[in-house]
């Protein structure tokens, strides 16, 4: 009985003076990352975009995003081009309490996207049509796994995995 009084003694000392469990993710953050892609899905150009989050829950953030992508091709007097443009809605589940990270400049999140696609090609001869356009407009449904490191309480970096306009989007994180 001793040791059992002892062991929970223990415990209970252990937990009172056991640190924080820390986060990067807080609820009421206002996410903003903007960023260049790598590996664009539409065979060409280096992508940009934005994207905006709010949190709504310890987990859950919400937001929309727009990006931007253009690759062509010139030869002889001849030049073409594509360009894509992307917007919608985001929603990231923030994974920093689930894997019991203790790190509070690292934010781990999953989520997925809801948008539009507008692909266009355009030609110096004035052509502008669905003929020379491999590429559809219309909705799409994204995914995306990702991190944040914050270097300050308002800055850091971030890079994301998945589909959207391209596999991998690195860039610059704003939280306020």
């Amino acid at each position: 009985m001793k040791k059992t009084i002892t062991l929970a003694l223990t415990l209970c000392m252990a937990a009172l003076f056991a640190p924080a469990f820390a986060q990067s993710y807080q609820k009421s953050d206002n996410l903003l990352n903007v960023g260049v892609g790598l590996g664009a899905y539409t065979a060409g150009g280096i992508p940009i975009g934005v994207s905006f989050e709010k949190g709504i829950t310890e987990q859950i953030s919400v937001g929309g995003f727009a990006d931007f992508a253009r690759y062509g091709y010139s030869s002889g007097g001849y030049k073409w081009n594509y360009t894509f443009i992307y917007a919608g809605a985001r929603g990231s589940y923030h994974l920093g309490e689930l894997l019991s990270l203790a790190n509070d400049k690292l934010d781990p999140y999953a989520g997925v996207s809801l948008g539009f696609r507008h692909a266009s090609y355009s030609d110096n001869t004035g052509y502008s049509g669905e003929y020379y356009n491999p590429y559809n407009s219309g909705l799409f449904l994204g995914i995306h796994v990702g991190g944040r490191y914050q270097f300050s309480d308002k800055l850091g970096v971030f890079a994301e995995a998945g589909y959207g306009v391209s596999a991998l989007k690195l860039g610059l994180t704003a939280k306020f």
